[in-house]
This record gives structure tokens, C-alpha cells and sequence, in this order.
């Protein structure tokens, strides 16, 4: 594993394919509009491995956001209102093991993921 994040590989990408013009075309056949707005659109693009979380999970996901709750809370069980609890398949879903915990709080923090019934990409 590296440090290298997806952008510097992205920015290197770049700089070769302009290099690569430079010299087999020469100055001529830079064209700075070619690449102009990818940077942007990579940096907005969803991360390639988003988590793969089922449909009640998401739904509960995007009812606690959308109350504002803290993460601790949404995991713990309880909605924003005192009688909300937790859909069963979500409590047996996230107590099955500490991967799906992480991969909550990933869905949580990066608000995207997958459906893992419908393969759909959900996005806050």
C-alpha cells in the first residue's frame, strides 16, 4: 500500500498525456481545454469501492441523517424520536460483525453506497 491518493495518480496521468503530446505533436497539440474540468469532476466522483450496505440499512441510514443524529446514536438504536427504534433486519444486520460496523460508519461518513439487493448507488 501506498500514500499515494487516487488524485496523484490522476495528476500524473495528466502530465504524461500532455508530455506525450508535447513531444509527438509538439507545442501545437497541447490543448489546455481537453483536459479542462476533469480535475473537478474526479475530485466529485464517488470513491470505486463505496459500501455495500441492504436496503432497510440504508433507509435507517437516511432517516437518522436526516434527523441530524450523531452516528453513535444511529448505531445504538434509537431514532431522533424517543419511540423510534431500530428495524430488527437493521439490528441483526450491524451486529453481525465488526466489518458491517465499519462499513456503516463508511456509508455514514462518505453518505454513498451501493444496494446490496439492487446494486443501485444511493446518494445523500
Amino acid at each position: 500500500m501506498s500514500n499515494e491518493t487516487k488524485q496523484d495518480v490522476f495528476d500524473d496521468l495528466v502530465e504524461q498525456h500532455q508530455n506525450y503530446i508535447t513531444t509527438v505533436i509538439g507545442d501545437y497539440g497541447v490543448n489546455d481545454k481537453a483536459i479542462e474540468g476533469w480535475n473537478e469532476r474526479y475530485d466529485a466522483a464517488l470513491p470505486d469501492d463505496l459500501p455495500v450496505i441492504p436496503e432497510a440499512v440504508g433507509e435507517w441510514l437516511r432517516n437518522c441523517k436526516r434527523q441530524g443524529l450523531l452516528i453513535t446514536r444511529a448505531m445504538s438504536g434509537r431514532g431522533g424520536n424517543i419511540n423510534e427504534v431500530m428495524p430488527i433486519e437493521v439490528v441483526h444486520w450491524i451486529a453481525g460483525s465488526q466489518s458491517r460496523h465499519d462499513t456503516f460508519a463508511r456509508a455514514w461518513v462518505l453518505e454513498a453506497w451501493q444496494v446490496e439487493e439492487t446494486g443501485e448507488v444511493v446518494r445523500l
